[in-house]
């Protein structure tokens, strides 16, 4: 029996879905991104993606405690920990995991239950199904990235860490962006505009996602620790020593990490400026022009961010809202370049 097309009512259910999965892995970025920052993701040392119950008495408190004690983190570190400063660091990763675990039961369960409706047509249900493989490669990654913080360092291979990230930003894209797929669909809009200026806010996306990345490296290698000065870097512009390593300079030298960062981002607000000057002559609607004014606003604000964080040496709150905004900056670029790409002609 062929699939019927859903119902209106159908679609908008199914896009209110996919956008709260899309919030839910927005928070788990964002809860990544803390686990990091308090060194707190080498907390747990075994992967247990099965078991969701924390410990619940002092006897098993103490065996995940003496588990801990098994890793580099605990001897070089914090050796220091009793078992009350461990549950401290503990939670924020059981958190963090257990999170991946509901997300995992919100993406399918209801879509189990559109495909049982038969709400789902066949490109959209290999969409989804793809997007539910990608979300187990990457809670499977993530084991694999804290893995490598369990061998002889304490703490993750950066190239482990750029990697589980961008793969969450990936899946966090496609959400967004099938989200409004489904919204557009019962809900069509006319723009006038031209591809040129839709390319141009596709690619801005794609840069965000790009900066971010770079940012994973500055994070796996604590660059944002040392040079602590904007705009000059080592009291020059353009400090001396950059790429000392060749190839491998822009992954593990930690003045070439932040210095390319600091270019990536300066070059990321210039073409969201000019994104945004571009948006007065594209012949943009309304919502158009009020997505581009936002990107430009978010921007900014998130430059100021990423500033102050250096200039603080790497301060808690203002590290996460850094990368908080980063994300909030991705999620309007992803709307904008879906609004123009949308209805701009082919």
């Amino acid at each position: 029996m062929p699939m019927m097309a859903p119902s209106p009512s159908k679609t908008r259910a199914m896009a209110w879905w996919l956008a709260i999965c899309a919030a839910m892995v927005f928070g788990m970025v964002v809860l990544g991104g803390a686990t990091r920052l308090t060194e707190s993701g080498l907390s747990i040392v075994e992967w247990k993606p099965l078991t969701v119950t924390p410990p619940l008495t002092q006897e098993a408190w103490q065996a995940e405690f003496e588990n801990y004690k098994t890793s580099p983190q605990f001897k070089k570190e914090n050796s220091w920990m009793t078992v009350d400063d461990f549950k401290g660091i503990f939670w924020l990763e059981y958190l963090h995991r257990l999170w991946g675990r509901i997300i995992g039961a919100a993406f399918l369960l209801p879509f189990l239950w559109f495909l049982h409706k038969r709400a789902v047509d066949r490109p959209l249900a290999q969409r989804l199904g793809g997007l539910f493989v990608l979300g187990g490669a990457q809670g499977a990654l993530g084991w694999y990235m804290v893995a490598s913080g369990l061998v002889d360092r304490p703490d993750v291979s950066q190239y482990r860490l750029a990697a589980h990230l961008f793969t969450a930003l990936v899946l966090y894209a496609a959400l967004v962006w099938t989200s409004l797929d489904l919204f557009r669909r019962d809900n069509p809009t006319t723009v006038t505009t031209n591809s040129s200026f839709a390319a141009w806010t596709l690619a801005v996306a794609g840069f965000v996602l790009f900066v971010m990345v770079s940012g994973a490296f500055v994070a796996g290698l604590d660059a944002g620790m040392i040079y602590n000065t904007f705009p000059m870097m080592d009291g020059k512009f353009i400090p001396d020593g950059l790429y000392p390593i060749g190839a491998h300079s822009p992954f593990e030298d930690i003045k070439t990490v932040q210095f390319n960062h600091r270019v990536l981002a300066i070059t990321l607000v210039a073409l969201v400026t000019v994104i945004w000057v571009k948006s007065h002559k594209a012949g943009l609607d309304a919502e158009g022009r009020k997505l581009a004014l936002i990107l430009f606003a978010v921007a900014y604000a998130q430059a100021a961010l990423g500033i102050s964080t250096l200039l603080t040496v790497v301060a808690l709150p203002l590290a996460l809202a850094h990368q908080t905004t980063a994300l909030i900056l991705f999620t309007f670029a992803l709307c904008l370049a879906h609004h123009v790409r949308a209805s701009a002609p082919s």
